[in-house]
């Protein structure tokens, strides 16, 4: 059983993340975690999530109702629970509003498929889910047709959502994401994008069957014709099963000022430096030195 001090941890990470990328601003965006069956562990509302500490988060029921935290969760957490009540293998949610993703959301342009083997592999169709008011559960359901099949959602004039195993799996889907559509925003400047051939097309689909990721495409039914058709073959996932293990990830980014480390304590501040410290005096008396030298 994942340990949820690890998890808080990871959110807070992501936050980080999230933040400097300038994927959010001001309170933006908010992340969760499936802890059990029926309990999911959020980031809270009101809260720069650049700047979260473990404590901060907040644990929900599936219905969205308040478990424990001192923090209120947030209201977008309904589309974080819709996707847990209808994708049992997937343990975590990342929603935030990456600048160059959101552009095609607002301009309401679909993301062109077989452009990146990177993207087609790793992500496959992205499909944009229509308008509806923020943290309604109305809201949650517009991704209805396509939550089965995908991992990575548009949505309209917001920004986006990342599914995945654990809280980095979905965050670097999202950096995926963004990164795809700043290169296709610059290829535009060039003239447009181009596809890849279908033979390559076909070659990137039967190395996903190898590795085990799903794709509802196939070669037969125009896996590069523009939009996301909703719907798929029937998926059967397997009943739900905690995440294993610690949640790891590669070396956390250069602390700020503050900054809580893993040990829970805080960076310690600079030592201060007294007048009659010997290093300080020898320091005093070469800039003194020099400055004579040159009257």
């Amino acid at each position: 059983m994942v340990d949820p001090k690890d998890v808080a941890e990871a959110l807070c990470e992501v936050g980080r993340r999230v933040w400097q990328r300038g994927f959010v601003a001001s309170n933006d965006g908010n992340f969760s975690f499936r802890l059990s069956e029926d309990r999911v562990l959020c980031t809270p509302t009101l809260i720069s999530k650049g700047f979260m500490k473990p404590e901060d988060m907040v644990i929900v029921d599936l219905d969205g109702n308040h478990v424990a935290g001192s923090r209120k969760g947030t209201s977008e957490v309904r589309i974080h629970l819709f996707i847990y009540r209808n994708r049992p293998d997937v343990h975590s949610v990342v929603h935030v509003h990456p600048p160059h993703a959101t552009a095609f959301t607002v301009a309401k342009r679909d993301l062109p498929k077989c452009v990146l083997q990177e993207v087609d592999l790793f992500i496959g169709e992205i499909p944009m889910a229509p308008y509806e008011t923020t943290g309604t559960w109305e809201f949650a359901r517009t991704i209805a047709p396509w939550v089965h099949h995908h991992d990575c959602f548009l949505l309209t004039n917001h920004g986006a959502v990342a599914i995945g195993q654990d809280p980095f799996d979905a965050y670097y889907k999202m950096e995926t994401l963004d990164q795809y559509c700043r290169i296709l925003l610059l290829a535009g400047q060039l003239g447009d994008w181009q596809t890849i051939n279908m033979k390559g097309i076909e070659e990137l689909l039967k190395l996903k069957q190898r590795l085990g990721i799903a794709d509802k495409r196939s070669v037969d039914c125009g896996p590069c014709s523009p939009g996301v058709v909703p719907g798929g073959p029937e998926v059967v996932f397997p009943p739900y099963v905690p995440h294993p293990g610690p949640i790891e990830d590669s070396p956390k980014l250069p602390p700020r000022l503050q900054y809580r480390t893993n040990s829970g304590k805080q960076n310690a501040p600079p030592k201060e430096r007294r007048a009659d410290d010997p290093e300080v005096r020898a320091v005093i008396e070469e800039v003194v030195r020099r400055m004579l030298g040159r009257a």
